[in-house]
């Protein structure tokens, strides 16, 4: 019975939401009744123990929690700013964002030549990048654009304060969007 209530553990654990118990006793190949007074086996060690987690009991639900007196300490921690890591490929595709914005996601991958997803949903995810909007072309592509949260993170106050552009890449840039503007006239 100890490997069933791990397993309890890990399932409640690992979803994060709470879980019906008629799926928590198929999984474990027992009744609800067992499986009920293993959950409550549960709980019982993690209050006995004064652990951090407890069960809570959602009509016929279960799902592991945080206590209530650890609250404050879940606080402390996300208030607490987050540190990210910009990796040199996460900095390129910000950079050619804040250049060339509004971009796409294929804009950004043919300056790239190569595929920018991990990039700019770690963009986003650090808030230094949003969607502003869709292309009005076939498939009507999202547009991405600098947040208020890059400018902060850069010190700059608008994106007229971004260092020059080196006048090679300027050159590319132009070329680039002469070619997308004669391909959008074709269409």
């Amino acid at each position: 019975m100890e490997k069933k209530k791990a397993i309890l553990e890990s399932i409640l654990f690992s979803m994060g939401t709470s879980v019906d118990i008629t799926q928590l006793a198929e999984v474990i190949e027992e009744n609800k009744k067992t499986t009920r007074k293993l959950l409550d086996q549960l709980k019982e060690e993690y209050d006995r123990e004064d652990r951090g987690i407890t069960l809570m009991k959602l009509e016929d639900s279960y799902q592991m929690c945080t206590k209530p007196d650890m609250y404050e300490y879940l606080i402390k921690i996300a208030k607490t700013p987050k540190k990210f890591v910009l990796t040199d490929t996460v900095l390129e595709t910000l950079s050619i964002v804040a250049y060339k914005q509004p971009v796409t996601r294929i804009e950004i991958e043919k300056i790239r030549g190569v595929s920018c997803d991990h990039a700019i949903n770690k963009l986003i995810e650090y808030d230094l990048i949003t969607e502003v909007g869709r292309l009005d072309a076939p498939g009507r592509p999202l547009l991405f654009g600098t947040t208020e949260q890059f400018l902060r993170s850069f010190g700059v106050k608008s994106l007229e304060e971004l260092p020059e552009l080196n006048p090679d890449r300027m050159a590319e840039f132009k070329e680039q969007a002469e070619q997308e503007v004669q391909l959008k006239l074709d269409i």
